[in-house]
């Protein structure tokens, strides 16, 4: 319901590289870290976004999305779904591209405001799923 395969394909190959991954810190056993070695293995660069600001996966932090000082193409969100609206609206004020709401990361009305905003957006869906399965 929240993504369509076009969709997933689209930002998985096409919209662009750059990944800030919010919610990434050095914590091993938290499914943010496992995810951004995925993505970093198929050629995405991993920005982890988090309030302590930590090089993961040898990537400098930043404690916000604002703070990034290049351009990104896609934000992914490993937050609580109540807190993951505010950081979709982030997403549109940054100029991303596309927002990737991590697995039971829900919010209808951040997936309308971002889709009205002209993103792709996808929720619900992980992407260290779904990469493997377009090569």
């Amino acid at each position: 319901m929240y993504a369509d395969d076009e969709t997933i394909r689209r930002i998985l190959t096409a919209t662009g590289d750059t990944w800030a991954v919010v919610g990434l810190s050095d914590n091993r056993s938290r499914a943010a870290y496992g995810v951004a070695a995925v993505l970093q293995r198929y050629g995405k660069r991993v920005v982890p976004v988090h309030p302590k600001a930590q090089t993961v996966h040898g990537e400098k932090g930043y404690a916000s999305l604002a703070e990034i000082p290049f351009p990104v193409d896609v934000v992914d969100v490993f937050v609580n779904s109540e807190l993951a609206g505010p950081v979709a609206d982030e997403a549109v004020e940054i100029g991303a591209k596309a927002v990737w709401f991590q697995l039971g990361v829900i919010d209808d009305k951040a997936y309308d405001r971002t889709r009205a905003a002209g993103l792709d957006m996808v929720m619900d869906r992980c992407p260290a799923i779904e990469i493997p399965l377009l090569v």
